[in-house]
């Protein structure tokens, strides 16, 4: 047995459950220490993003606790590892059975609680800005939600490997904390559109992070370069969308949907592969670093994810699981 968030009929609790019986040979389990929360498990709980054919119906997309447990053919971890770990579900436990490619070593001098906010969103960032859009030195990124956990690890991503950001989000305090990370172009929200500011910034950029959508695309569109791409990573303000789809011929502009959950464990393991051999490095040399907003009993969920769910965030919210 183990305990774990329950969702029933979108309220949550704090309950005994079955754990998994058996161990994959190439999985491991951890035992959770800390944990996160991300606007899918907000989406899930509403029941608007169902979790993948044969994933835990528990909430979680990403820990950080210690090896419990190595499959046969697992030889890179031993019990007592601490560790951090990218899921397709299941986090918001006290024991999680996971794929031993999407774990890996808490980075060097990292607590477990600051490795907890690493996986989803510098997971998220990479697989996004370098695999997706395939960013170059120099190429410049529009960045929406800003100030959100995703949006604070791009910040820190793409100015370290040479990619000016201009960042958008809903307030001075927040646009303070974006340029402290590296932003050099800010943007209120609140305040309308933000496409004559990005044109007076650089005149154009080479690549959209949007994790809004609806009436965005076609602003996104506007300060798009030649050869520019939009990849949507969420929808905040709606599913359907405008699209200039002359001005997409013309520019060659690509229009790319993008999700991490879905996609296969071979998939997340390249995923995690490349963090731990560009971004581990500068994790540990103080170079960049997770942000973290607050954090809370896994007993007090409700209250967390309220937080989160009225945009209170910068950074990171985690749950603690247990010491």
């Amino acid at each position: 047995m183990m305990k774990a968030i329950r969702v029933t009929d979108g309220q949550l609790s704090w309950e005994d459950c079955e754990a998994q019986s058996e161990l994959p040979a190439d999985h491991v389990e951890i035992e959770v220490v800390w944990t996160a929360i991300n606007r899918a498990d907000l989406m899930q709980r509403a029941g608007l993003y169902p979790p993948p054919p044969g994933a835990s119906d528990i909430l979680g997309l990403e820990v950080s606790g210690r090896i419990a447990a190595v499959g046969d053919s697992v030889s890179e971890f031993a019990v007592g590892d601490e560790v951090c770990a990218l899921l397709t579900g299941g986090g918001y436990a006290t024991r999680v059975v996971v794929p031993a490619v999407q774990v890996l070593p808490v980075p060097k001098g990292y607590t477990l609680r600051q490795a907890a906010a690493i996986p989803e969103v510098f997971a998220t960032a990479w697989l996004n800005l370098y695999m997706e859009a395939g960013l170059k030195p120099g190429e410049r990124v529009l960045l929406h939600a800003a100030a959100s956990g995703l949006g604070t690890a791009v910040i820190q991503l793409a100015t370290a490997f040479g990619n000016p950001v201009f960042a958008t989000a809903g307030g001075s305090e927040k646009l303070e904390v974006c340029k402290q990370l590296g932003a050099s172009g800010l943007w209120n929200r609140n305040e309308g559109s933000f496409v004559d500011a990005v044109k007076a910034w650089g005149g154009g950029v080479d690549m959209v992070l949007d994790p809004v959508g609806g009436k965005y695309i076609a602003e996104d569109q506007k300060v798009l370069n030649v050869d520019g791409r939009i990849v949507l990573i969420g929808l905040m303000g709606g599913r359907m969308a405008e699209v200039d789809l002359g001005l997409m011929l013309v520019k060659r502009h690509q229009l790319i949907g993008s999700t991490l959950r879905s996609r296969t464990v071979e998939d997340k393991g390249r995923v995690m592969q490349e963090l731990h051999k560009r971004v581990w490095p500068l994790l540990s040399a103080g170079q960049i670093e997770p942000v973290i907003d607050c954090d809370w009993p896994i007993t007090e969920a409700e209250q967390a994810m309220a937080y989160v769910t009225e945009n209170r965030n910068t950074g990171k919210v985690l749950l603690k699981v247990s010491d």
